[in-house]
């Protein structure tokens, strides 16, 4: 008889847990989710927020004055294109290159490039030692010195992955905030309406 006791005891407390799992805990996330992030129908922006453009030319100019020539090798791109970067390393050949797969990267909403450096024969590299300007500092580091003052994020700080070439901006945005259609306020920038 015990036995049977236990059994109806332990299913109730299954049943209880299924009905909990299925009706509470969704509620419990939609009112973090909807209730705090509404998504809305806002357009992803096809271009680079008029900040980080204009921060990303400043970079260039003050680069160029201390000898320092960099390339922009990368911007906006469309969430196929991050996607496609996503596979990288993956279900095709070559090394993991990022861990964001299309919409969850700061360049798909305008707010990041990537950056290497000229040397004088016209090659692209990535390297961080180099002291191409010999003033006994990398050039990359003066590069990162750069947009840090001009507000932009190090991938480089980052404690997880380290993306050495990549700077962002996020205005205080996370990524699932963007992905609800929020947008920094700028004219001429895709914004959400109701601001």
């Amino acid at each position: 008889m015990r036995r049977i006791w236990n059994a109806i005891g332990l299913l109730i407390i299954m049943v209880s847990m299924a009905i909990f799992l299925l009706y509470v805990v969704p509620t419990i996330d939609d009112i973090f989710t909807t209730s705090t992030l509404k998504q809305e129908d806002v357009p992803i922006p096809t271009e680079l927020h008029p900040k980080v453009e204009e921060a990303k030319q400043t970079l260039i100019q003050r680069a160029e004055a201390k000898d320092i020539t960099i390339v922009i090798t990368d911007g906006h791109r469309t969430e196929a294109e991050q996607d496609e970067l996503y596979q990288q390393g993956r279900s095709e050949p070559g090394n993991i290159v990022t861990y964001a797969s299309g919409g969850e990267s700061y360049h798909n909403y305008g707010l990041a490039i990537d950056f290497a450096l000229r040397v004088d024969n016209g090659e692209v590299v990535w390297d961080m030692q180099r002291d191409g300007n010999g003033n006994g500092e990398s050039d990359w580091m003066e590069v990162v010195a750069i947009a840090k003052d001009l507000g932009f994020e190090w991938g480089g700080d980052w404690t997880s992955f380290k993306d050495y070439p990549h700077l962002q901006m996020d205005f205080g945005l996370t990524i699932r905030e963007l992905k609800y259609g929020e947008r920094p306020e700028i004219e001429g920038y895709a914004a959400n309406d109701e601001e």
